[in-house]
């Protein structure tokens, strides 16, 4: 079964740092680019960070030099992180995983991170 769980969102102070999960289940993601996305309120979700199966990686440039996207490579699971450093308020926004380009079949229910003090 193919699905992608997000995990590790929560509510942090500006300037702090959060670690984001998602497992995506299925041989579908072991040779995918993944991606992780974000949605604020009223805004159109965009590309944050993606990441190779050879560990390329590629950064908005409003998070390059406090986000850092890596993965991990399992035979039928590839867990997928995103460490997030110095967090700002307008990080604020569910952040959800998928490929690279995003399939409409792979959202999931995304993980809530609100950078507020």
């Amino acid at each position: 079964q193919v699905q992608l769980v997000e995990s590790g969102g929560g509510l942090v102070q500006p300037g702090g740092s959060l670690r984001l999960s998602c497992a995506a289940s299925g041989s579908t993601f072991s040779t995918a680019i993944m991606g992780w996305y974000r949605q604020a309120p009223g805004k159109q979700r965009e590309l944050v960070a993606s990441i190779t199966r050879g560990l390329g990686t590629n950064y908005a440039d409003s998070v390059k030099g406090r986000f850092t996207i890596s993965r991990d490579n399992a035979k039928d699971t590839v867990t997928v992180y995103l460490q997030m450093n110095s967090l700002k308020p307008d990080d604020t926004a569910v952040y959800y995983c998928n490929t690279f380009p995003s399939r409409d079949r792979f959202w999931g229910q995304g993980t809530q991170v609100t950078v507020s003090s």
